[in-house]
């Protein structure tokens, strides 16, 4: 007969002595850790954050308008833990891993540390695979890989979340499983994402972790890294790629510096704590590439941050620039004259660079981001100087070409092959004259073309992802035929 083994749960008792806003001083915890979770009253979750002389600070995760001095304070002698599991996938859930979506429970498959420890540097090994994000722009110039650690970063209103949710949509059908973490964002704006995810099928891969403008202070905070704990379970348990999106840092820098002022915590460089860098870099150092011992999984990090009138070398925009692995910088200048995605080629960079490239984009692209910041300079000069050269014209001209190829609606990304294909046409003379307002008709058409007569092509490209002679050959009968029936007028 099986005995029934009663497991022993230590736990302590404290009392509420003072509220602050979102911020609890307890009493009576002499036991207690730092990140500890802890349940006020009968249902208030606070998870601890500090502590004095005479008591512990406890933020709030929920409602604190229910609390009053001499309420009950409950802790476990365990870490702050949340559930995780595969069920999570498609739904969307707040700081504290509860559902907000209306559709049921969620059953966990384990539990997994809010402040997680990142892989060590023998765990990790380098970068070798591209992440597509469906920006043209970004994977011609600045590819990302998978495990990077992608800022995004502009002023308000320049396209940040688009780079971030298209880079969401384009990995539809390639088995990376995505996370939009929302932090401190209206709920306006989580709506349009949800009817994005909707509209684009993006539930069967996707997940959204979510504390708006409207949720405690407490959420906001915690949100990144619940959903990195999210990330984490599918990366060493699932083997899997994961993407995470994180909308945005700065509302998340502005949550810890509100908390930290009720914390009583000198404030340092632009009213920030000094421990914000920590914070951050704890959280984007969980990204990288696993190596095979750990099941060879990845996650990827695209933190985006708010600038405010351009200033890069802002506290919080510096940090966080020295902790990854290249930014993206979008330019309200480049937005008001209609080039969109509006990304500055000469204040982004990726440090992974084109090691994870296609072979076939990085032989076709070769200086085709010099030529382009070439042009943007000549254009510059050439509005304040009349009379330009033939020669002028040419390379204007070409430069206008070269800018309507890049620029692409938004919530609609490019697969990598067709990439490939825009820049073989382009580099063989297919785009040579013809107006900047024909060349996206005409390359759609072209593409058009070649998917429905010559899938061929197009598949051995993919499986390849380089440029055999057979392809090239191929190729360029598919561009010659396009020419025959429908010439340039």
């Amino acid at each position: 007969m099986a005995q029934k083994i009663n497991l022993l749960r230590m736990k302590e008792h404290g009392t509420v002595a003072e509220i602050r806003q979102d911020v609890v001083h307890v009493v009576g915890l002499n036991n207690c850790l730092n990140g500890q979770l802890v349940q006020i009253g009968d249902s208030t979750a606070g998870v601890i954050l500090g502590f004095d002389r005479d008591y512990v600070l406890v933020l709030l995760m929920d409602d604190a308008s229910g609390i009053k001095p001499g309420d009950r304070v409950v802790t476990t002698m365990s870490e702050f833990k949340i559930p995780v599991g595969t069920q999570f996938l498609g739904r969307r859930v707040n700081a504290l891993c509860q559902p907000i979506d209306h559709a049921g429970p969620i059953r966990a498959d384990t539990q997994y540390p809010i402040f997680g420890v990142a892989p060590s540097v023998l765990e990790r090994i380098p970068l070798a695979e591209e992440l597509q994000t469906g920006t043209k722009i970004i994977d011609m110039m600045k590819p990302v890989g998978k495990g990077q650690r992608m800022l995004i970063l502009g002023d308000r209103m320049t396209g940040k979340t688009t780079l971030g949710v298209d880079a969401i949509l384009s990995q539809k059908g390639r088995g990376v499983i995505c996370i939009y973490c929302c932090i401190g964002k209206a709920e306006a704006s989580l709506n349009r994402i949800i009817t994005l995810f909707d509209k684009n099928g993006v539930w069967d891969y996707g997940i959204i972790v979510a504390a708006t403008a409207s949720d405690p202070m407490g959420q906001q905070y915690l949100v990144p890294y619940v959903a990195t704990s999210i990330g984490e379970y599918f990366m060493y348990e699932k083997h899997a790629n994961v993407l995470v999106v994180f909308d945005d840092f700065t509302k998340h820098a502005w949550a810890y510096r509100q908390i930290s002022l009720l914390l009583e915590r000198a404030p340092g460089r632009d009213a920030y704590p000094g421990d914000i860098f920590y914070i951050h870099s704890q959280l984007v150092e969980r990204a990288g590439k696993l190596n095979s011992d750990r099941g060879s999984g990845s996650m990827t990090h695209l933190p985006i941050v708010e600038t405010l009138q351009g200033d890069v070398a802002g506290y919080i925009p510096s940090n966080i620039v020295s902790m990854t692995d290249g930014q993206i910088y979008t330019s309200t200048a480049l937005f008001g004259e209609g080039f969109k995605p509006a990304i500055d080629m000469g204040l982004s960079v990726s440090r992974i660079g084109n090691k994870v490239q296609w072979p076939a984009i990085k032989r076709l692209t070769g200086m085709l981001q010099l030529e382009f910041v070439r042009y943007k300079e000549l254009e510059r000069l050439t509005r304040i100087r009349a009379g330009a050269s033939a020669e002028v014209e040419a390379r204007l001209r070409r430069g206008r070409v070269l800018e309507a190829i890049l620029k692409q609606s938004a919530n609609m990304p490019v697969s990598a092959e067709d990439q490939a294909l825009i820049l073989f046409a382009l580099n063989n003379g297919f785009l040579t004259d013809i107006e900047p307002d024909q060349v996206r008709p005409r390359l759609d058409a072209l593409i058009q073309q070649i998917r429905r007569d010559a899938p061929e092509l197009i598949a051995e490209l993919v499986r390849r992802r380089d440029l055999n002679d057979a392809i090239k050959e191929g190729l360029h009968a598919q561009l010659k035929r396009f020419i025959e029936l429908q010439p340039v007028t």
